[in-house]
This record gives structure tokens, sequence and C-alpha cells, in this order.
């Protein structure tokens, strides 16, 4: 994410020593607040480029807060704040001159349910981002633009014949897929996806780890599972969160590879929970 996608700030030109920090995430000293409650606490992060990190732990543990809060999502509740910073690419997206709708839009999501748009099409899901967007668009360019965001996901050879027929009536895997179809065809950097194979069947759950493993190549992917097997498979680095009871804030316990995190984590918590002994 370049400063000016995100603010009206003059960008440096990006040296070839740099390139490999490009789309980054360094989290320090999260805090995040509903109101008076502290939801997650103290959280410092490293977000490795063009990977998958994985966040696993307990139900309330504050997994799916925090993903929010890397784009913001989690400012559509009320009484929302945050302290501590966010930066990607050295730009703290909590700020006081970033616009959170420029940063939604450069930090994709894909929630834990389908939630293709009813009303519309397969191709009009797909662009409704973009339309969003840019207002106006070309149908050569809308095209384009459904077509690779479709081949992207993996869609594109079981829809190409219906692209005009209701998104809804898809099938659930298809309908995941097409909500990711309809994030990256913003082009983002960043995807966030909150439990996307919950609602799914095995099959379906196939499908959208193996997409996850070829987005990788081209974004820096992070998503909340409770799947342990899901974690192992489709990520390089895992982080666990605890909570230490009703009413306490979540906190980031150990982060590492997710060949160390699931070996031989240093925390004991860490070893019962993806041991099966407790969560």
């Amino acid at each position: 994410m370049t400063n000016e996608n995100i603010a009206e700030h003059t960008v440096e030109p990006m040296s070839a020593a740099d390139a490999n920090t490009e789309h980054r995430i360094t989290v320090r000293g999260l805090n995040i607040f509903y109101g008076k409650f502290r939801a997650v606490a103290d959280v410092d992060m490293d977000i490795e480029p063009q990977s998958v990190t994985a966040l696993i732990g307990p139900s309330g543990c504050g997994k799916s807060t925090f993903l929010r809060s890397l784009n913001r999502m989690h400012e559509v509740i009320d009484n929302a704040t945050v302290e501590g910073t966010v930066q990607i690419n050295g730009v703290d997206l909590y700020g006081p001159k970033i616009d959170p709708v420029q940063v939604r839009r450069k930090i994709g999501m894909v929630f834990q349910r389908p939630n293709p748009f009813p009303t519309m099409s397969i191709a009009e899901n797909v662009l409704a981002g973009k339309r969003l967007n840019q207002r106006r668009i070309k149908k050569d360019e809308a095209d384009q633009v459904i077509e690779q965001a479709l081949r992207d996901s993996n869609l594109w050879e079981e829809v190409k014949d219906r692209l005009d027929a209701p998104g809804g009536g898809l099938s659930g895997g298809q309908q995941q897929r097409l909500c990711i179809a309809r994030a990256i065809a913003v082009e983002p950097e960043v995807l966030l996806m909150d439990e996307p194979c919950s609602a799914l069947d095995p099959i379906s759950t196939l499908a959208i780890e193996q997409l996850m493993l070829q987005l990788r190549r081209k974004y820096t992917i992070v998503i909340v599972t409770h799947n342990m097997q899901q974690a192992a498979r489709v990520s390089e680095r895992t982080a666990f969160f605890n909570i230490e009871g009703t009413g306490k804030p979540g906190r980031l316990i150990e982060m590492d590879t997710t060949e160390v995190m699931f070996a031989n984590p240093t925390q004991q918590a860490t070893q019962d929970y993806v041991t099966g002994r407790f969560g």
C-alpha cells in the first residue's frame, strides 16, 4: 500500500533493498476498546508479506476483533477505539489523515459466511466494490476485471456461461469464492479472512484452502480459524491468542512459524491448545 493510496502524503520511491518489506504489517502496542471494555490488550506482531498468517485460539479471545482492526472494520461498532499502531509500509493506518474507506479498499475482507449481494448477478457481485470506488467503468474494462477476478478465485470455468445468474444461486463454496473474487477485484494488497470455511463442507473447504495457497503469491493473507489442521495446511506463521477469563482482554500469547507452533511452542498454553487439551 503506497502512502498516497490512503492519505494525502508524499511518497518516497521504494528502493530495491526495501522491496521485500512491501505490504508487511507491523503492529505495536495495540489495545482495542469497545467503550471502556478492553477487548484486546498489548499486541505486538509482524505479519510477513505474500504469505498466510493464521490466528488461532479459543472463542472470545479477540482473534476476530484483532483481524478487523487491521482494516478498521471493527469501527462499524459504536464506541470502538484503539491505542497503539498498525502500520503497512511504514504508514500508520490509524493516523489522523488516514481515510478508513481507503484502508478497507487496500485491505480486503472475507467473512465467515458467504455474503454475495442477493439482488445482483455473479458479474455485478464481482464489480460491486470496483464500481463503489471507481463509479464509472467501461464495459471492456469491466469484462476484464470480472474474468480476471473469477479466474484468480478459481471460479471462472464454473460460472463463465451464466454470469448474469444471481450470485445467491451458487453453492455455498462457490458463493465464498465469489466473495473472494469481489474482494480481489478492487486490487487489494492484503486479504483478511475470518473463518472463511466454517460454514462449508469438506470439499468446498479444500477448494478455499487451495485457493489461499495460490493467492498468497500475490497477497498478504491473514486468516482466523478454529481448525488446527487448516492452520497447519495453509499458513507459514501462526499466532496464538488466549484469554484469562470472562471480562478479561484477549492477548497474543506467542507467534512463530507454523511448524514450530505446532511441534514445539514455548508456552504450555499453546501446547495445550494445539494438542486439543482445551479450547
